[in-house]
């Protein structure tokens, strides 16, 4: 499969991914004895699963979500006695890859606008083996460059956001004319009446 794959014009990558192995066993394999490659395609075409090779194409062209359980069941009802196991290998290398959606990147003009928010995180350190301790991570990325920075912190109080503020800032060589959050608790205080976000003044 990985020559066959290969033929078709397929990186390594792409093979490895297709396949479900490592890009070094796809190299280890790619060089390998050409009449040894021959013999194990010509044992391919005499197995159980040869007479429905075209089927499986055309059914899988058509619909190329189809699961491997069920093109087993309709081959099953065609006369099919071999395993699951054969047919799922086959399958993985004929499935067309899927379509990516690509989303549209939301740009800004150069210095404009930063994003900040939070990741919460999870750990255990090693001056206090057993005991799990959470931690937020602070990142702060500009909206035109993608620059990021980050750092660990344990909570979001005013005076360590802050902190972060200034860290960024520094490691950017300035500051943008807008920072823009993600309802962070230390920026956002709440809403007024008209529902309007209330941001906090001191930051």
């Amino acid at each position: 499969m990985i020559h066959e794959l290969k033929a078709k014009g397929l990186s390594i990558s792409e093979i490895a991914r297709r396949l479900g192995i490592d890009r070094k066993t796809v190299r280890t394999y790619l060089p390998s004895d050409r009449n040894q490659l021959g013999a194990l395609q010509r044992q391919s075409r005499a197995g159980k699963l040869s007479p429905y090779h075209g089927y499986l194409c055309e059914r899988l062209r058509e619909y190329p979500q189809l699961s491997t359980k069920r093109l087993l069941r309709d081959i099953q009802q065609r006369g099919y006695c071999g395993g699951y196991s054969i047919l799922a290998e086959y399958v993985s290398s004929i499935r067309p890859a899927a379509e990516v959606d690509y989303e549209i990147r939301f740009e800004t003009a150069p210095g404009l606008q930063a994003q900040v928010d939070f990741a919460h995180f999870e750990t255990e350190f090693t001056n206090q083996p057993g005991i799990r301790c959470r931690v937020l991570l602070f990142a702060m990325v500009l909206g035109h460059s993608r620059a990021l920075w980050g750092r660990f912190c344990e909570n979001q109080k005013l005076q360590p956001v802050l902190a972060m503020h200034i860290g960024a800032f520094e490691a950017f060589g300035g500051a943008p004319k807008e920072v823009l959050y993600e309802r962070m608790k230390t920026a956002v205080i709440g809403e007024d009446a008209n529902g309007e976000v209330r941001y906090n003044p001191t930051l």
